[in-house]
C-alpha cells in the first residue's frame, strides 16, 4: 500500500499509489482483474514516460506493466505481437534482427508497445498505427478482445476505440527488408536523439504535440522560455519542448510550468498548445 511513483516514471516525480500491482505476466494480469471489485479505480502505467503522477498519488490500483508483458513472437513471415509492457526500443531492435522493417523510428520511444498504441507515439516521420493491423484488449472484467485496425479512429497523437478496454498487445503487419540497413538506422535515429535531446536527464519525452505547420520545441524557444524554471524543473536548454528535473523538482513545478508555456506561447504567438503527457493522480495538500 501507499507506494511511491517517483520510481515508476521517467521524470522521477509523483506522489503513491494506493495499491501497486505487477503482474507476472497476462495470465495472472487476467485473474487479478477478474477478481478486482468494481468500485476500486484502476489505471495502467508502463514505463512511465509520457506521464506525470501528481503528488498527491493516485487512488486505487496502478497495475505496472514495464518488466512484464514483455512477450515478443513472429506470427508469419511479416507479422510480429508484442505486449503492451515491451519497451519501444526493444521491438525496433527486435523487428531489425528479423530482418523486417517499418518499425526502426520506435528505438526513438521512451515508452512501451501499450503506451505506444493509447497514443500512436511517432518520430522520423513513423507512426505506430501505420504499422498497426490488430490489437489485443482487456476490459476492466479481465475478458480479452482482438480487434482491428479498423475499429480505431487514429490521428496524430490521438487513437480513439473501445472506451473501459486497455491494450495488452499489438499486432504489427511490417515488410521484409535488410537486418544490417534497419539496424544502421537504429543507430543513425538513436546518435541523433542523444545529440538534439536531453536522453541524460529525467523527462518524460515530448511535452507538447506539434501544431499544424509548426513545432512546439520553436515556438517555446522563439518565447525565450529554454531554461525557464519553476522549482527544480527546467525547460531543457537542449531542446525547448522536454521539461527536465533537475533533482529534487515536484509534480505540481513540472505541472506549473507547463502551464506557464502554455499561457506564454498563446499570448506571444496566439498558438495553443496542446499537451502530449498525461497527468494522472490528485494535487498534494502543499
Amino acid at each position: 500500500m501507499d507506494v511511491s511513483l517517483a520510481n515508476y516514471t521517467s521524470w522521477r516525480v509523483g506522489g503513491p499509489a494506493q495499491f501497486l500491482y505487477e503482474p507476472a505476466d497476462l495470465a495472472e494480469l487476467i485473474a487479478f482483474l477478474q477478481e478486482l471489485p468494481m468500485d476500486i479505480p484502476l489505471t495502467w502505467l508502463g514505463l512511465g514516460s509520457n506521464t506525470l503522477v501528481r503528488d498527491g498519488g493516485i487512488p486505487g490500483v496502478v497495475i505496472i506493466t514495464q518488466g512484464c508483458l514483455t512477450k515478443i513472437e513472429v506470427l508469419d513471415e511479416t507479422t510480429v505481437r508484442a505486449e503492451a509492457g515491451v519497451a519501444c526500443p526493444t521491438l525496433a531492435r527486435f523487428c531489425a534482427r528479423q530482418g523486417l522493417e517499418g518499425l526502426e523510428f520506435l528505438a526513438g520511444i521512451p515508452g512501451t508497445v501499450g503506451g505506444a498504441l493509447a497514443m500512436n507515439a511517432g518520430c522520423h516521420g513513423g507512426e505506430t498505427w501505420n504499422q498497426t493491423m490488430a490489437v489485443e484488449t482487456l476490459d476492466r472484467f479481465g475478458v480479452s478482445h482482438y480487434r482491428t485496425s479498423s475499429e480505431y479512429a487514429v490521428a496524430y497523437r490521438s487513437v480513439i476505440g473501445q472506451p473501459g478496454e486497455w491494450f495488452s498487445a499489438g499486432h504489427f503487419r511490417l515488410t521484409k527488408g535488410n537486418k544490417e540497413q534497419s539496424l544502421e538506422r537504429i543507430r543513425k535515429l538513436l546518435a541523433h536523439r542523444t545529440a538534439t535531446q536531453p536522453t541524460g536527464e529525467p523527462n518524460c519525452g515530448s511535452v507538447f504535440r506539434n501544431p499544424p505547420g509548426n513545432y512546439a520545441a520553436s515556438l517555446i524557444e522563439n518565447c525565450g522560455l529554454k531554461g525557464k524554471r519553476i522549482g527544480q524543473a527546467v525547460v531543457s536548454p537542449k531542446h525547448a519542448n522536454f521539461i527536465i528535473n533537475e533533482g529534487n523538482a515536484k509534480a505540481k513545478d513540472i505541472e506549473a510550468l507547463i502551464q506557464l508555456i502554455v499561457d506564454t506561447v498563446k499570448q506571444q504567438c496566439h498558438i495553443e498548445l496542446h499537451r502530449e503527457v498525461r497527468i494522472l493522480g490528485e494535487m498534494g495538500s502543499n
